[in-house]
């Protein structure tokens, strides 16, 4: 199986893969663009785009964890969703709309609007205040959303250590398509790489599984991922196509020390506060995303400057030309 994009190369599957939707190589969680004042920012969201077709992103996962979606409101999830769509059409990058939420009337609106825009896929997380209390009451809401865009593929997004709702993937994947017919994999953000190959291989490989962890993606690579959706896929793209195109040749040392360049400078960024400064990073790249919203928090002026400080002596600003 090719990638969409021939000079991205992403690993293979060892197995026999069925014909499904697939997001393959990079996609980039984006970021929601605010104001000084913390009120949206739509006008950047055309930079967003072209800095990802620039560093040969071809999908955008938007309004997601790192898009903070639980700090917008319904609407302005809904405006988000309409600038992309605009924005996106007649390039060549594709939409992943996140449309999960604690509110499932809410979440069924959202995966509507997705794919009246076109989206080429949705994802949704787990209520996460009123959680589901076992595996089937999952597949319940995940097919309630599902069902709203009936002709637009859906991925469950499991990411435990934020939501506290933690089944088991492959179990998921046995039991829910027979609820959701437009189950096209799983958003896998979790550290089991045990039930990551069982989930790779659910089915003789039905389902597609894109890693959400960035700073472990030469171990899912190893394991057969495809596909990676991450943050730091907005801004540091090139230290990922590097450590995949070294994987796909052979080249191990390589692509471990470009693992590691993401470790370092995903380190950096926690010192800081992990969103403010990875919004930071992105103003420092003249793409004007602004602050984040409370209760994330913001590295001050002298914090920024020192951020870039310790990124430049990481050699950060080389790494990603």
């Amino acid at each position: 199986m090719r990638t969409d994009n021939p000079a991205n190369p992403t690993p293979r599957l060892p197995i026999n893969v069925k014909p499904t939707f697939k997001l393959t190589g990079l996609v980039a969680a984006t970021h929601t663009p605010f104001q000084a004042d913390g009120s949206l920012h739509l006008a950047a969201v055309e930079q967003q785009a072209a800095h990802l077709l620039a560093n040969r992103v071809s999908f955008a996962f938007i309004g997601g964890s790192t898009g903070e979606s639980h700090s917008l409101t319904l609407d302005e999830r809904r405006q988000l969703a309409k600038r992309w769509a605009e924005v996106a059409r007649g390039t060549g990058l594709r939409i992943v709309t996140h449309v999960g939420s604690n509110c499932l009337a809410d979440a069924r609106a959202l995966a509507a609007q997705a794919e009246s825009l076109g989206a080429a896929a949705i994802s949704a997380l787990a209520p996460a205040y009123f959680k589901p209390r076992n595996l089937e009451a999952l597949i319940d809401c995940c097919a309630d959303i599902a069902a709203a865009a009936p002709a637009t593929p859906f991925y469950f997004y499991d990411i435990p250590v934020m939501t506290g709702v933690c089944f088991s993937m492959p179990e998921f994947l046995s039991h829910a398509p027979e609820r959701i017919p437009t189950l096209a994999g799983i958003k896998f953000t979790n550290s089991d790489l045990m039930a990551y190959q069982l989930c790779l291989r659910a089915d003789g490989g039905r389902f597609d599984v894109p890693y959400g962890t960035d700073e472990w993606l030469l171990a899912a690579a190893a394991l057969g991922a495809q596909g990676a959706v991450g943050s730091t896929y907005n801004f540091a793209a090139p230290i990922y196509h590097r450590l995949l195109a070294a994987f796909q040749a052979g080249d191990l040392a390589r692509a471990r020390e470009e693992q590691f360049r993401s470790v370092r400078l995903i380190q950096v960024l926690a010192g800081y506060g992990y969103m403010g400064a990875a919004k930071a990073v992105m103003n420092m790249l003249g793409v004007n995303v602004g602050p984040a919203r409370l209760p994330n928090g913001n590295p001050g002026p002298a914090q920024v400057r020192q951020l870039r400080a310790e990124l430049e002596t990481l050699g950060f600003f080389e790494w990603i030309r």
